[in-house]
């Protein structure tokens, strides 16, 4: 009688202490799960005149918005987030102080695209390599790299002008020591079909075409961002 007296108070401890421990752990709040960390984004500005705009296409189809795609669907994280900061007949004498407002966000990467208006106004190449270089020099101080765009000019003006154009942008690239694009519009300077009307502006197809000769420029210099 008391062998079953004693077995039937261990069963009810045990039946106790079990529900006991059940109702601690129930009462216990859930712990809070670990949010998702973002995916980090760098910022790419390009900073240019109507070419970088995309006068007469939509936005989303000048070359800025076609880059962007480009990279994050071709590189690996970070994704990057491409500012077409693209202002219509914009010469160089904008560039420093478009690139200060720029530098304020803090950029990871600049393309810089002016100098082409510069050239189709017949501006002195002593003034524009002065802008561009100030312009530069601006990032340089802030240590946000700088990529230079190369533009040229048509023949009709004359052999001396294209040639000294020309050379105002390898020659900056070489004394900043910066990367060079050779000439924005490689490929599709100069087609017809590639370009509206007015024979300066690309089409739609020819930002596609622009945008596979930046990003193809660029691509080396993305690398360091994904380590």
């Amino acid at each position: 009688m008391k062998l079953k007296i004693m077995a039937g108070l261990i069963l009810l401890i045990s039946v106790s202490f079990f529900f006991y421990k059940y109702s601690r752990q129930s009462a216990q709040p859930p712990q809070p799960t670990q949010p998702a960390q973002p995916t980090p984004i760098k910022t790419l500005v390009v900073l240019g005149d109507s070419l970088t705009e995309g006068y007469g296409v939509p936005r989303d189809k000048a070359f800025p918005a076609l880059l962007e795609k480009m990279i994050n669907d071709k590189s690996p994280a970070p994704k990057w987030k491409v500012v077409n900061a693209g202002i219509s007949g914009s010469t160089s004498a904008s560039g420093p102080q478009r690139m200060a407002w720029q530098l304020k966000g803090h950029p990871d990467l600049i393309i810089l695209a002016l100098g082409g208006n510069d050239g189709l106004r017949g501006f002195k190449v002593s003034e524009t390599r002065k802008n561009l270089a100030e312009t530069i020099r601006l990032a340089r101080d802030q240590k946000v790299p700088v990529i230079l765009a190369g533009m040229r000019m048509p023949p009709n003006y004359g052999m001396e002008y294209t040639k000294d154009f020309r050379e105002i942008f390898p020659e900056l690239a070489k004394d900043f020591g910066i990367p060079l694009i050779p000439f924005l519009l490689d490929k599709v300077a100069g087609i017809r079909e590639l370009n509206q009307n007015d024979g300066i502006h690309p089409t739609e197809k020819g930002h596609e075409l622009i945008a596979e000769t930046v990003y193809k420029s660029i691509e080396k210099y993305l690398r360091p961002y994904s380590q």
